[in-house]
This record gives C-alpha cells, structure tokens and sequence, in this order.
C-alpha cells in the first residue's frame, strides 16, 4: 500500500507543516516539517538530511507531535537541512509486539528523496510524459536514524538490529538502519550485527553489556539530548549499500562548500520545468580547497546528477568533492540540471568566471546517468568550451539531447574533444555498446569525431562476433587498474587520434550496476586534467 494523493497539510501558527497518513498496511505515519531559513526551494539537502524515525510508544495527534519535536530539539536538526521530522505507530492489533520487520520494509518502500518535493511529501514525475506517479514520505534511507522508546524500543532490539533487507535506492537491495536510539528499554538485545551504531538511554546493567559486547558503535547515556547526541555521534554515520560509512566533515578536510543560485535567461530549447519563460534560477552546489585562491586561476569541472537526484548526491556519492580537494580545482555541481539546457551552461560558466578565478583553458564536465547525456549536450553542441568530458553510464542517441528532443543546432562532428566514458559491465540499463545500437553508436561518432586512427569497422548486428565483447574492439593501448575499495577492475581502452595524440578513453568497470564509484571518477580527472583548450 501507498499513498496515492497529497496528504493534507496543515499550517501550524506556532510555525511549520504538519501531515499524517493512514494510506500503509503496516504503520500509520505523522510528519512535522519545521520552517527552515534555507533555499530549499533552489537547492535539494535531500542527500544530507538525516531521516529522523520515530517509532512512539504512545501515538500521539499531529499537533502533539510537532510540540514534543520542538521540545526535544529534533525539530532544531530537521531544520538545519530543510528536512522533517517522521513519527511511525503500527497498524497491528497489539500495537508494537504485533509488529515484524515487515513494518521497516514498507517504510523503507515508501521512502524516497527525489527533486519534487514539498512539506515532506516527494511527488515522483516522468520528466518524459509529464505524468506524476506516487506520493512519498521524503527520507534518506542510507540515513535511517531510528528512535526507539520503550515498547519501541524493544521491537527495534528484536527486529532490526541485524541485516535487513527490502527496496533500496535502485531496487532490491539491504536498508539496515544507519544508527538506533534505544530508550527503556524492557528486554536485553541480542545484536546479530556488529556494525549498526546504538545510543543506549536510561537502562540497566544488564542492557548495556549486552550491547557493548556485540556492537562496536555504543554510546551510553542516562538522558538524551538530541542535538548534541547527532553532532557527537549520530551524523557521523550512514549506510551505503548495505555499508557502514563515516560521514566526511568538509571543514577538517579543508574545503570549502558553497550553495548558489544564478537567474539565467531561458533558452528556447528548455523542454524542463521552465520552458517558455523568460528567465530562471539555476542552482549549484561549489565545493574546493580552502587554500585553492591562492595560487592563481584554476580548473572548473561541471558536474551533473543522475535523474531525480541532486547535487550533493552527485558530488557526495561520486566521490567528486575529494578529488576536487585532492587535485585542487573547483567542483560546481549543478542542480536539477534537467531544468537546464547546454546553451544555460555556457551562459552559467560566464557567471561563475565572475565569481571565481576560473582558467577558462581548462573547463571540464561530467555527468553520470542523465548526467552523462547532459555531458553528450556539451560535446555536441559546444565542444569548443571544454578542454576534456567525462560522460558515464548513459547515452541519448546522437544527434538528441538530454531532453531526448533533437538538438537545437548542428552538432559537432569534427571539432576535437578528449572523452573519457565509462560504465558498468553488469549494469540493467544501456550504458555499453553492446547493449544497445545507440551506445555503439555514439562510440562511433566518437571515433568520428576525435578523428581516431583506429577504424571503428564492427556493426551493432554482428556484436556475438566482437573480439572485444564489450566495446567491439581493442584500445591502441588497455589498461586495467584495481579498484581496492570495490574489490573490481576499471578496464581502459586507449585510442589515438590520426595526431597521434591519446585523447579518447572507454571504460567499463568489473561488478558494477549502474552507478558512478569514486575511483572512475579519480581516473577521470587524471586523464582529462592533461588537455588544456
């Protein structure tokens, strides 16, 4: 079950938003979305925001629930990020010991960050049809903070301190919850996994050496304070695939994060939301080194999310921000890209050239998923801009852009740009040549392109034939470079063009699904940072 319409949502005097939700089988759900002074309205905190769960003992109305939020200072961290504040009580007959991990699953499920939101509610959208389909409570769930008390508790303790599995991000996959706060609690847990941090409040002897003996993330405390119990402890943790990571603090690291806006003219081939207007805000995240102004002009890489994403998740999920930190040049990720044409880039880079000591020898992008079409934008209609791309994981056909509509110019098809493409090899979506006839041909108009003295003489038809059963054919060069992070290959074929010059890179990586990895990102940079415009 799910909802299917916009909850109603109220507006409280005292300040905030307020909803709740029978629409579940196994739960029913209240959200208080507290005002929030940030641009969320331009830039999406989605990625960052915790997801703060409360499963309560007793429920509590809507309004009760925004005041205890308030009081608690849940409310305070939910603000800080534009986020909410999610209050869970169980559908079954005995309240909480009637409930079973399949309570979490349908939570999970129903969960989702996503660029259309509003007062906790995510509206998903087929940017291709226009058709909105479905209604979600807005939450990260690689940042699932539970917060347990008593009755609660015990069924967190029972049920969910082990692997959990249900729908992640991209479909089946292990939602284990990020961090749990277990409050009188009436049993003694018994973890089944080690790696799920717990904030044990107000119990016994018995509880905590219970936990301290199976868990290697445990902070005891007689009382919680919430604000100070996130900043100490629980915002140092989220889980990706299933993994326990810490989560990076810009400030120890020395960068520098800067959220932004432009108003732009819109240009006539805008099929986004902002088509047929006369000028719109193009939001950007910036990220660099604290000590990058210091050394005179430096490199700008655009970067582009996936579709439905955001720019922090693009930079964060990517790993783009610490090789912007490690190389010193400036990362700008663009949000909501797909609101936004290639002919608004240009015009953003101007901006940004004002604003930051941009060497405009040395522009670069990259894109992953949408994103990647969004890089093929780029090259196709101005490639005189960009000293090197890195498109990954997706392809429109050539001579279509990112809006999958023809491209509103003659594209490029002899000025020279290095490429650096890459994508997964057991991906489900077309991303390789030899899934699909547009993958292949793309990588033809790129040896057309960059001129490359390599034939690229195999057919779509005959890829059962290929040596190369990925690509078609070998690289001038290969190159196979590990990945000890991900325990896999990314395996680079090399091509020169009739110069003599190696400026054109494909790239598929061993184990991967669709989705970008920090270390083809690192590849990325150290190929495309040789080549100046």
């Amino acid at each position: 079950m799910a909802m299917t319409c916009m909850p109603d949502v109220k507006v409280r005097k005292e300040g905030g938003r307020i909803w709740s939700s029978d629409a579940f089988e196994q739960f029913r759900v209240k959200a208080y979305v507290p005002d929030s002074d940030l641009p969320s309205d331009i830039i999406n905190y989605g990625f960052e925001a915790p997801y703060l769960l409360v499963f309560e003992e007793k429920e509590r109305t809507a309004e009760e629930a925004a005041v205890w939020a308030e009081a608690n200072g849940l409310a305070a961290i939910a603000r800080r990020y534009a986020g909410s504040v999610v209050f869970v009580y169980p559908t079954a007959k005995d309240g909480w010991a009637g409930a079973d991990e399949k309570l979490f699953q349908e939570l999970i499920a129903n969960s989702k960050i996503h660029q259309y939101f509003k007062d906790g509610v995510v509206t998903m959208r087929n940017r291709f049809t226009g058709e909105w389909a479905g209604f979600f409570i807005r939450g990260a769930i690689f940042r699932t903070f539970l917060f347990g008390y008593g009755a609660s508790a015990d069924y967190i303790a029972k049920n969910l301190l082990r692997t959990v599995n249900g729908e992640f991000l991209w479909g089946p996959g292990e939602i284990t919850p990020a961090v749990c706060t277990l409050e009188n609690l009436s049993i003694v847990p018994n973890p089944e996994r080690a790696d799920i941090p717990v904030i044990s409040v107000g119990n016994g002897y018995a509880v905590n050496k219970a936990l301290s003996e199976k868990t290697t993330n445990l902070l005891v405390r007689d009382s919680a304070d919430y604000p100070e119990l996130y900043d100490t402890f629980i915002r140092r943790f989220r889980r990706w695939c299933g993994n326990l990571e810490n989560e990076p603090v810009l400030s120890e690291m020395g960068m520098v994060r800067e959220e932004c806006y432009e108003v732009l003219p819109t240009s006539p081939d805008n099929c986004g939301d902002d088509k047929g207007t006369k000028e719109h805000k193009v939001g950007y995240v910036a990220y660099y080194n604290s000590r990058m102004m210091e050394n005179g002009k430096v490199p700008l890489l655009l970067a582009f999310h996936g579709g439905g994403d955001s720019a922090m998740y693009i930079s964060n999920v990517s790993g783009w921000y610490k090789v912007a930190n490690r190389y010193n040049f400036l990362l700008v990720a663009i949000e909501n890209h797909l609101n936004s044409t290639a002919t608004e880039m240009i015009a953003l880079i101007d901006r940004l050239a004002k604003r930051y000591p941009i060497d405009r020898s040395r522009i670069y992008a990259s894109g992953f998923s949408m994103g990647g079409c969004k890089s093929w934008d780029l090259c196709q209609e101005y490639p005189e801009v960009f000293a090197g791309l890195a498109p990954m994981d997706a392809t429109f056909e050539v001579g279509f852009n990112s809006y999958g509509q023809k491209a509103p110019c003659e594209i490029n098809r002899d000025r020279q740009v290095p490429i650096f493409y890459t994508g997964g090899e057991i991906t489900p979506l077309p991303e390789l040549p030899f899934q699909a006839d547009k993958c292949w041909d793309r990588m033809r108009y790129v040896f057309g392109v960059n001129h490359l003295k390599t034939a690229y003489d195999v057919t779509f038809d005959g890829r059962e034939q290929w040596k190369n059963k990925i690509w078609g054919i070998d690289g001038d060069r290969v190159e196979k470079i590990y990945d000890p992070e991900r325990d896999s290959y990314l395996t680079l074929n090399y091509f020169e063009s009739e110069d003599g010059v190696e400026q054109t890179v494909f790239g598929s990586i061993s184990g991967q699904g669709h989705e970008c990895r920090h270390h083809t990102c690192e590849q990325a940079w150290l190929f495309l940072s040789q080549f100046h415009r």
